[in-house]
């Protein structure tokens, strides 16, 4: 299925339908009066959260999405049928904006949540409704309201609990592939990764989930390759796992490029608390390892974890270090019942 994190969508709502204007006619009924019916309400436009989905990608194929008006009154005071609402079924973690692109009209980040995104127009009074002691046969109605057209933008942020970040080629979806179930596509040549990747992590009987951005170059923040249109993908993560690659002729420029683009990106990820490791430590000597972890560790000013994604060396320690920044009502505990299952020996 292809990745979309961005969708153009036009919705309107119903409008409502008119009011009646009649009266009662019956054969030795002399004075029948009004008994004309109000009209029907329009359909609303529904935003919904749904499990099943994870992509935008439906947004693709249909971007025009009409709620059906509801039904002009009738006479013998009967009242027009309500217009169905149209219901836009979207992946957990989906804002919706406004045209410019920058109004939150709301935030999906809950399976089953449903938001009213343009209401339907309510449907016209009847002439029954007119009916008083002083105009005993009102011969006018209301129309019904229009309903609301409108231009909106569905932008996908997925949501995890930690987020990867560094250059191309630092090593992300290795490091995403040894410590989770998820299988990304890995090559030895830059933005082998087109679009985010999440895997479930398992360490010391917890679970939580990781995303793995396209790698950031220099100048993303002003559309330079892939661009930081992925960036939003960790904002609501709650620790940021950065990764510099140990065989780099510059890994204090490497470190700070990254540095660099989210301070650029601006809101909250710069201030997101970050790990810093340096990985593919495997191809390095020990003496190697020891000056790039100082060097690292004098660019950050903090500490600097070490691993290598093919080798598995480290992972443990660094998954560890990831868990204790994301908060415990994120993380998922296993079950006994889960962790004797995982004990036994595999069979065919």
């Amino acid at each position: 299925m292809k990745f979309l994190d961005l969708a153009k969508v036009y919705i309107r709502s119903g409008g409502g339908g008119g009011g009646a204007v009649s009266f009662r006619r019956e054969k030795y009924i002399e004075y029948g009066g009004p008994d004309g019916g109000d009209g029907g309400r329009g359909g609303d436009v529904i935003v919904e959260g749904v499990e099943s989905l994870n992509t935008l990608i439906d947004f693709r194929y249909q971007q025009h999405f009409f709620a059906k008006s509801g039904i002009p009154g009738m006479g013998k005071q009967r009242t027009g049928a309500d217009g169905a609402d149209i219901v836009l079924k979207v992946p957990v973690g989906t804002e919706v904006l406004d045209e410019d692109e920058e109004t939150l009209i709301c935030d999906i980040t809950e399976v089953g949540q449903r938001v009213i995104i343009a209401k339907g127009g309510n449907g016209g009074f009847g002439n029954l409704h007119f009916k008083s002691s002083t105009n005993r046969a009102p011969r006018r109605a209301n129309p019904g309201q229009e309903g609301i057209e409108r231009t909106i933008w569905l932008r996908l942020k997925l949501i995890a609990d930690a987020g990867l970040l560094g250059l191309p080629n630092a090593g992300k979806s290795t490091f995403l592939a040894a410590s989770s179930n998820a299988r990304p596509k890995i090559a030895d040549y830059p933005f082998t990764t087109l679009h985010p990747n999440l895997g479930v992590v398992g360490i010391d009987n917890t679970e939580f989930v990781m995303a793995d951005i396209p790698g950031l170059i220099e100048g993303a923040h002003e559309g330079r390759g892939i661009g930081d249109r992925f960036l939003g993908h960790v904002e609501r993560c709650n620790v940021l796992l950065h990764l510099v690659d140990g065989t780099a002729e510059d890994i204090t420029a490497n470190y700070n490029t990254i540095i660099n683009e989210l301070e650029a990106y601006g809101g909250v990820l710069a201030d997101r608390p970050r790990i810093t490791a340096l990985n593919k430590i495997d191809a390095l000597d020990d003496e190697e390892r020891a000056a790039a972890q100082a060097e690292l560790e004098k660019a950050s000013g903090g500490k600097v974890l070490m691993l290598s994604a093919a080798s598995q060396e480290g992972i443990k320690e660094v998954l560890r270090a990831v868990r204790l920044e994301i908060n415990e009502d994120r993380l998922r505990t296993k079950t006994p019942e889960e962790i004797e299952e995982e004990s036994k020996p595999w069979r065919p």
